[in-house]
């Protein structure tokens, strides 16, 4: 009886699964290394000039108009972490908050009773 564990305690990871996750991390490294390497060649020839640039303004001096400030500038200070970090948080809340209906169990109609 003491060598006797529960379904419920912790078990073993097989050695089927180690090598699975490990191939698995390895092959995240290997991604995120490989995107790193592009983007870091891509940026030092100057390629990434964001859609702005290649494409709006680009069609805007085609069409004779100029560019125009933007009506709220993200670029100043850390405004643009504040607008992601509101949004975040409003976006958890709404999870949070919706994600009780997921958990909730709700009788069936034949078992409801007036």
């Amino acid at each position: 009886m003491k060598n006797q564990k529960s379904e419920a305690g912790s078990r073993k990871p097989k050695r089927k699964e180690k090598i699975l996750s490990g191939i698995f991390i390895i092959a995240c490294v290997i991604a995120i290394a490989g995107i790193n390497a592009v983007t870091s060649a891509a940026e030092k020839e100057g390629r990434w000039e964001g859609v702005d640039k290649a494409v709006v303004e680009r069609i805007a001096k085609e069409q004779g108009r100029e560019a125009s400030a933007p009506l709220i500038n993200t670029e100043q200070g850390d405004l643009m972490l504040f607008l992601f970090l509101t949004a975040g948080a409003a976006g958890g809340f709404i999870a949070g908050y919706s994600y009780r209906m997921l958990t909730e169990r709700t009788a069936a109609p034949e078992e409801r009773t007036a």
